[in-house]
């Protein structure tokens, strides 16, 4: 038997560790170093250096776990426990020298999320849940907000940089959301929305064209916390799905309402 708790420890360790050479190197990096693997899609040698460091300490607290990473410094394998990671989620912030970046771990089994951890280097925060354990901020549980109406609801969300097609639906999403709800924030690290959704200092957070590292560990987060994650039909494919709508639950269907008149797709 797992204990996913203690592997959940060991994780918020491992992170709060290699979040310091994350935060060293913030104060040399120089966009000399940026490399590009797609049209608005970055990279440094901070990304991956960061991600090797996290895969040799995760392979020591759970030596039989595959991984799916996102920079595939270890090549991807087919096992009842995977791990998912983002050494650095927010790597356009964190090259122009903005905050708000975070390493984002999660560990399935058998596709159901049973640990979560999301430090945001900034403010050296480090959010972890484990399957049935509840959310915790540097060892205080945490839990989704009380608000109970959406026009009331803080909402974050995310832009599209590299997919472009749906940006027209996209934007009067935005529009229609503006008048319904006291405003709409984008942070610019989809980990660390879903971290604040689970903490109450967002109401509800959705994106679209997201992959399953940015936002494995942020759903448990949410979930444990007592808030509710969706894909934009109100189903469950939201880890590999590419679509998240995470809430304090009260918001959810008021918020896919919207979303759903705008996003026909």
């Amino acid at each position: 038997m797992i204990n996913y708790q203690n592997i959940t420890k060991e994780v918020t360790l491992l992170t709060q560790q290699v979040s310091q050479y994350i935060a060293d190197q913030a104060l040399t990096f120089s966009s000399e170093k940026i490399e590009h693997k797609g049209l608005n899609d970055l990279v440094s040698y901070v990304d991956k250096t960061a991600e090797m460091q996290l895969v040799k300490g995760l392979q020591v607290i759970l030596p039989e776990a595959a991984f799916i990473t996102e920079e595939n410094t270890i090549a991807k394998q087919d096992n009842d426990l995977q791990w998912i990671v983002d050494p650095l989620d927010g790597t356009t912030n964190f090259m122009h020298g903005l905050p708000c970046y975070s390493i984002s771990i999660a560990l399935m089994h058998k596709n159901e999320l049973v640990v979560g951890v999301v430090h945001e280097v900034n403010r050296n925060e480090s959010f972890y849940a484990w399957k049935d354990g509840g959310a915790f901020l540097n060892g205080n549980p945490i839990s989704v907000s009380a608000k109970l109406n959406l026009h009331d609801s803080l909402i974050a969300t995310g832009f599209p940089y590299t997919v472009f097609e749906e940006i027209d639906d996209y934007l009067t999403l935005l529009k229609e959301l503006m008048k319904c709800t006291h405003g709409l924030r984008r942070l610019g690290s989809a980990a660390v929305d879903l971290a604040y959704v689970a903490a109450g200092r967002f109401d509800a957070y959705f994106e679209y064209n997201l992959n399953a590292w940015d936002v494995a560990a942020g759903c448990l987060l949410v979930k444990e916390a007592g808030g509710l994650v969706t894909d934009f039909k109100g189903g469950e494919d939201y880890v590999f799905g590419r679509r998240v709508v995470a809430s304090n639950k009260s918001t959810h269907i008021a918020l896919l309402s919207v979303i759903q008149s705008k996003f026909k797709n």
